[in-house]
């Protein structure tokens, strides 16, 4: 797993070094930031829901600021194999922007963004017919057909809106698709679990039959509120919506609660996470003979160190 993570890192060290020499010869008028943190968690989650399968994780940030609000970022975390299906076993988000405002009262920021997974692909019907009879003797038996290949890879623009302590977010899909989600990957995921556990067709086929679609358009919004509870601790509020353009199936909402405490050069983080979800079988995994929901309550415990 972690020999999988070097190719990945190169990349990313080669990309902040042909930055860095840049600001540098700058740095006699501006300075700059340069933050990375490792972090372990007990699951690596997005938008409340899992990314690793319900196991640890590993999570290697690195973060560039600039004063003259310039902002990178680039991310490299575990991701497991049975969800993003073919992947090298992680995922990658990579990022740049601007900031600009008053950290106490109104400040903005607006950027790009790309979550990648290497490797990770899958083959999925994208069109269904219904059989006759004729094929498979079995009336209004379903026939799967039109199968493509989708990757999970997205890109994003980026909107930021804050208010001292609060800090809202929304990110609008620029790519055909986020993380997948077309008609061979949301249908066609509708069909894989109600046809291998016996359940009830109706809502795949419905899916099918507004014909190819794909997600480009998808909006996800997030709000965050933090609340120092102490002079090292910090309760943050967290709701979050996910707007699936041509999928509503695929619309839900997260919500948290986490306190963080600092301690001993560390940050010690308790995540309590609940999603409301209208589509089960979206967030559900084939983990051997069984289904996995990847949507459930949950309490995420994570400690990270910023060098």
């Amino acid at each position: 797993m972690y020999r999988k993570f070097t190719p990945a890192l190169i990349a990313i060290s080669a990309a902040l070094c042909t930055t860095l020499p840049a600001l540098a010869q700058e740095h006699q008028v501006a300075s700059y930031q340069l933050d990375t943190t490792v972090t372990l968690l007990s699951d690596q989650t997005t938008r409340g829901t899992s990314d690793s399968l319900m196991e640890p994780a590993v999570k290697l940030s690195v973060q560039l600021a600039h004063e003259s609000g310039f902002v990178a970022l680039a991310e490299i975390v575990n991701a497991n194999k049975k969800e993003f299906t073919n992947s090298d076993g992680y995922s990658m988000t990579m990022g740049a922007g601007y900031r600009f405002g008053d950290p106490e009262g109104w400040h903005f920021g607006v950027g790009l963004a790309a979550e990648i997974f290497p490797g990770a692909k899958f083959d999925a019907p994208h069109q269904v017919a219904i059989d006759d009879g004729s094929v498979t003797g079995i009336p209004d038996f379903p026939l799967p057909f039109d199968n493509r290949t989708t990757n999970y890879n997205t890109n994003f623009a980026v909107l930021e809106i804050g208010y001292g302590a609060l800090e809202g977010r929304i990110l609008d899909v620029l790519s055909r698709t986020y993380r997948a989600a077309d008609t061979g990957g949301v249908c066609g995921q509708m069909l894989d679990v109600a046809a291998s556990t016996g359940g009830d067709l109706t809502n795949a086929l419905a899916c099918y039959a507004r014909g190819d679609q794909n997600s480009r358009g998808t909006l996800l919004f997030d709000l965050d509120y933090k609340i120092p509870v102490a002079p090292a601790t910090t309760l943050t509020l967290h709701a979050g919506y996910q707007k699936t353009a041509n999928f509503s199936e695929a619309d839900f909402a997260d919500y948290s609660v986490s306190v963080t405490r600092k301690q001993w050069g560390f940050d010690w983080t308790a995540n309590f996470i609940t999603t409301q979800t209208k589509t089960p079988e979206l967030f559900m995994v084939r983990d051997g003979n069984d289904w996995r929901r990847i949507d459930n309550n949950k309490l995420v415990l994570s400690v990270s160190r910023r060098f």
